[in-house]
């Protein structure tokens, strides 16, 4: 069965975005300098050993904000896979290439595990990222910590009610030694303990 992992860059103090995240400013004031790290992602190493990963999954669950800040990924988040966009309310029309909208996050779940079959599932987003934690859907966080301190924006995990979800630490890499201090990062991956 697929793994549904959840593919994130956050700050130290836990923000996805910066403040005053909008359409025309999809990452807020300073939110971009969360993504440094990806300029090194075609090279050798562990960051572009994490993005060739998180582009080998073979479906991807996101929230409509997401999908809708990132420009619907202009119909292709990665080699043609399909896209499960958890949403409220369907939009009218058909949905663009591989796009499937869904409403419930343990349904979402369930399409994008069967279409990606034995590979893994790319979470992207805190809407969706907090859905599929409360629908006891997530099988693995991959967290990509940037040693930067946002202080305001989007909380990767502010609306979690407050029950503990217990976290094995599976991998801890580190870029440090490998990059300039701007572009430094730490992927950690842990497994959802059951």
């Amino acid at each position: 069965m697929a793994t549904i992992r959840v593919y994130m860059t956050m700050s130290l103090d836990g923000y996805v975005t910066g403040p005053q995240d909008s359409m025309d400013d999809p990452m807020g004031v300073g939110g971009f300098r969360l993504f440094n790290w990806l300029d090194r992602r075609n090279d050798p190493g562990v960051s572009g050993q994490v993005v060739e990963e998180s582009m080998a999954t073979r479906a991807l669950i996101a929230g409509r904000r997401t999908y809708e800040h990132a420009g619907h990924w202009q119909g292709d988040h990665h080699n043609g896979v399909p896209m499960f966009i958890l949403t409220h309310n369907v939009p009218d029309g058909p949905p663009p290439g591989t796009v499937h909208f869904v409403t419930d996050a343990r349904e979402c779940a369930a399409q994008a595990r069967e279409a990606a079959g034995d590979g893994d599932v790319m979470v992207h987003g805190a809407g969706a990222t907090q859905a599929l934690l409360q629908a006891g859907e997530v099988d693995e966080l991959e967290m990509h910590v940037v040693p930067v301190l946002l202080g305001q924006g989007r909380r990767l995990f502010d609306n979690l009610p407050p029950d503990h979800v217990e976290l094995e630490l599976m991998r801890q890499l580190t870029s440090r030694d490998e990059v300039d201090r701007a572009q430094e990062v730490t992927h950690l991956r842990y497994r959802v303990v059951r």
